[in-house]
């Protein structure tokens, strides 16, 4: 008598995966366009808020694609987060760089979501902790205020007849309210991850 079969495992050449993959491809060109010039480039400095811009909407649909059509992989479920820490990262990193960022905001941030992410990864076969409210709203927060900031607001007059300077602090403002949402969520995580370290315990063999 033969085993029935199990359900076909969608592919991995699917558009949700493609869209993460561009979102990981893009990095680098990220970073060179946010760089140039030491962060004084208006044209490249909008380039690269234009990549930023789209690798956070793909970073929106492309899980929403993937779970509408049922085609979620290992693969994305791997790579999304991946994709998601490094887009961001580089954004921190790069606007550290050019002196937009305080490095420790930076080096606080990357520490959280790096350890929160790999945390995440290495238990998933244990347990699946999903993402909390506050950690939804901590990326929308990060999304908009480092997307504001890699605008170039200190390299031209005006935005929308409003001075640049005070769009920076308002995106300051923003990034500090990113941090708070960031080490908070990463307590909720890191509490929860405590709660359920019972189901992480390999049985004894018989």
């Amino acid at each position: 008598m033969t085993e029935p079969r199990q359900a076909d495992k969608p592919s991995n050449f699917n558009l949700p995966n493609a869209l993460t993959t561009l979102r990981i491809v893009a990095v680098p060109f990220f970073a060179w366009a946010l760089l140039v010039d030491g962060g004084d480039s208006v044209l490249w400095r909008t380039v690269a808020w234009a990549i930023f811009f789209v690798a956070m909407v793909t970073d929106k649909i492309d899980g929403d694609i993937a779970r509408a059509r049922g085609i979620v992989t290992d693969f994305g479920k791997i790579a999304d987060p991946i994709a998601d820490k490094a887009i961001t990262g580089m954004a921190f990193i790069g606007l550290a760089i050019v002196g937009d960022v305080w490095w420790w905001v930076a080096i606080l941030v990357l520490v959280r979501e790096w350890s929160v992410t790999l945390l995440r990864l290495s238990v998933a076969k244990h347990v699946v902790i999903a993402a909390a409210q506050s950690g939804k709203i901590k990326t929308a927060l990060q999304a908009l205020a480092l997307g504001l900031l890699t605008l170039p607001l200190r390299q031209v007059d005006g935005w929308l007849d409003v001075p640049g300077e005070v769009v920076f602090y308002a995106a300051q403002v923003l990034l500090a309210g990113a941090v708070a949402m960031t080490l908070w969520s990463g307590y909720e995580f890191y509490r929860d991850l405590w709660k359920q370290r019972h189901t992480f315990r390999t049985p004894a063999a018989d």
